[in-house]
């Protein structure tokens, strides 16, 4: 399991960042600092050409400042482009180092990080915030090259002049100091832009995947003017963003231009007194030319500091959100499949006792839809119990590690979405490529196979023979699956678009209880799996999984008819708790709350 930073901050974000791509830094801030250095050379050699060979007239003495300012521009180009190079590379290394960050918190089994943002939005910091924070690589460099290049240029104009290079000197500082306050506005329109488009992202995405919902009841008008006015707020924060970085690009540019205007003024003033030469007078006003350009790079590099600082602020808040379910103990195996739950209260279900004995098929009906939800959730491990405990084989849940708890206690949601890609991928991701473990007590899988192999004892390991292209085939059939697959034209290796929008919601179903049979798990729990089937295939369904998962524990959380007659036996909850366990035969002659509940 991902170990979390409660305490994790913007500020540690960035610089950890930065960290991870020192070498790359350096060697960009170094060759950067070459090329400024170049550069603000450039006119200091032009003054000495000026006064030692043109003013002399000396042609041995302008080949050579010739040679030498040739030489300063082969080293300043050289410089340019490899340190360009190595700061992209710290960038893009930088963000894509993030991404991988925000990725495995996002996908850590304790989860945590992905309860309060939509999608949409963790997927903008991911990819926006990352990017912005990657910048910083670039342009740390790039300022300690803007910096470097004016305290070369101030040395060089303390050569040429006492006051000017003190002017330079004594300026510079108060234009940083003043670069930096004017950053803090930036940063804070920076953070409510994100966060304004995040949360449209998220909205976008969520309407994409409810589109067929929306239509169904008639509320696309309504989802559209909730998306209208979520755009809309984004522009404006936008709007704002931009206005506030004009206004800090522009407001230092024009003290720049002053401060530069001052520097060519006593430079200026200076030559016409006699006390520095015509090429010094060049130099001097080529110096200040070239102070644009560094200055103007501080400007830059100071908005994507401002930038970073909000974006690294946002990702800090997706790596130390805090995780939903804990426990790092290993579950000791192997599994047989035991499920009790004592005193469970949460969301609803109120000190809940359960028992499901291994090996079973076993039906839970709720009067309330919500208390299916919540047991879900607590069976899944995505939540955490108010009160009481869930044991598999007498092993508390929540002291075990999540990832262990499901890979042996797989629990399949109502909407399990597919994924982009061939049915074959969408069933086999988490079929076992070496067949069935070793830990199954009989043989249900091979006797489920078109060779209808019989049952073996408990003992026993399942079958050589029983691969992952035999379970494939089994879990097709058990499902109902291999009726969509005979609907593409290249079967099983037929494509199915995002999400399996290609397929009706019955058909998507299928090939989602398919990959969950696949996966073969010890204990396995289906919330509602065939709501969007008909009667036929329903029954189909109903024999098939009791067939493959002979010998197996499996928990259906349902109002079928269809499966709570075929299990062996059903518990069923009101009011969030146990009210009465039986047969379905026995509780729709016995009990008028599961008769209106099951049959209405």
């Amino acid at each position: 399991m991902t170990a979390l930073m409660p305490q994790l901050t913007g500020g540690r974000v960035l610089r950890e960042a930065l960290r991870g791509q020192a070498g790359r830094i350096t060697g960009s801030a170094l060759l950067s600092t070459g090329h400024q250095a170049g550069e603000a050379m450039v006119p200091v050699v032009i003054g000495l050409v000026v006064d030692r060979a043109v003013g002399t007239g000396s042609s041995s003495e302008l080949l050579v400042w010739l040679g030498v300012l040739g030489a300063v521009f082969v080293t300043l180009s050289f410089s340019f482009r490899f340190g360009a190079r190595l700061g992209e590379r710290a960038a893009e290394q930088a963000g894509h180092v993030l991404r991988v960050r925000l990725t495995d918190r996002v996908l850590d089994a304790a989860g945590g990080a992905d309860t309060g943002p939509l999608p949409g939005a963790l997927a903008s910091v991911a990819t926006s915030d990352a990017g912005r924070v990657g910048m910083v690589a670039l342009a740390l460099p790039l300022g300690i090259a803007g910096v470097l290049g004016l305290v070369v240029g101030a040395v060089a104009l303390l050569r040429v002049s006492l006051p000017l290079g003190l002017l330079v000197l004594l300026g510079t500082p108060l234009m940083m100091g003043l670069a930096h306050l004017l950053g803090r506005p930036l940063q804070q329109r920076s953070e409510v832009e994100q966060d304004r488009i995040a949360h449209t992202a998220g909205l976008a995405a969520d309407m994409v995947g409810g589109l067929r919902v929306l239509k169904g009841i008639g509320a696309e008008r309504a989802a559209a003017e909730r998306y209208r006015l979520s755009s809309r707020a984004a522009l404006t924060a936008t709007v704002h963003a931009a206005r506030a970085k004009s206004w800090h690009d522009g407001t230092l540019l024009a003290v720049n231009g002053l401060f530069l205007a001052v520097v060519a003024l006593v430079g200026g003033r200076l030559a016409a007194d006699g006390t520095i030469s015509v090429g010094a007078l060049i130099a001097a006003v080529g110096m200040a030319q070239y102070l644009i350009g560094p200055l103007s790079m501080l400007v830059w590099v100071n908005g994507e500091l401002a930038q970073g600082r909000g974006s690294a602020a946002r990702i800090a808040e997706v790596l130390s959100s805090p995780p939903a379910v804990g426990g790092d103990a290993p579950l000791p195996g192997p599994v047989t499949g035991r499920l009790a739950v004592r005193g469970l209260t949460h969301a609803g279900l109120r000190d809940l006792n359960l028992d499901v004995d291994a090996g079973q098929l076993v039906g839970v009906v709720t009067a309330d839809p919500a208390h299916a939800e919540a047991l879900v959730d607590l069976l899944g491990r995505e939540r955490e119990p108010d009160s009481g405990t869930i044991t598999l084989d007498g092993h508390d849940l929540s002291a075990l590690d999540p990832e262990a708890v499901r890979a042996a206690l797989l629990v399949v949601a109502h909407d399990a979405d597919l994924f982009e890609g061939t049915l074959r991928d969408n069933v086999v991701t988490s079929a076992a490529p070496g067949g069935t473990p070793a830990d199954r007590p009989d043989g249900a899988v091979a006797a489920a196979l078109p060779q209808q192999r019989a049952h073996r004892a408990a003992d026993t390991v399942a079958p050589p023979g029983t691969g992952t292209a035999e379970l494939l085939t089994a879990a097709l059939a058990a499902s109902g699956a291999d009726e969509v697959a005979a609907t593409l034209a290249a079967g099983v290796d037929g494509a199915l678009a995002e999400r399996g929008r290609s397929l009706s919601g019955g058909q998507r179903q299928r090939v989602a209880l398919a990959r969950a049979l696949a996966a073969d798990a010890p204990v396995l729990v289906l919330h509602e799996p065939t709501t969007a089937v008909d009667a036929v295939t329903e029954l189909r369904i109903v024999h098939g999984v009791r067939r493959l998962r002979a010998g197996r524990t499996t928990v259906v959380i349902t109002t079928s008819p269809a499966l709570l007659a075929a299990a062996d036996t059903v518990h069923f909850v009101a009011d969030g708790a146990l009210t009465a366990s039986g047969t379905h035969e026995q509780l729709v002659r016995e009990h008028t709350g599961y008769r209106a509940t099951v049959l209405a």
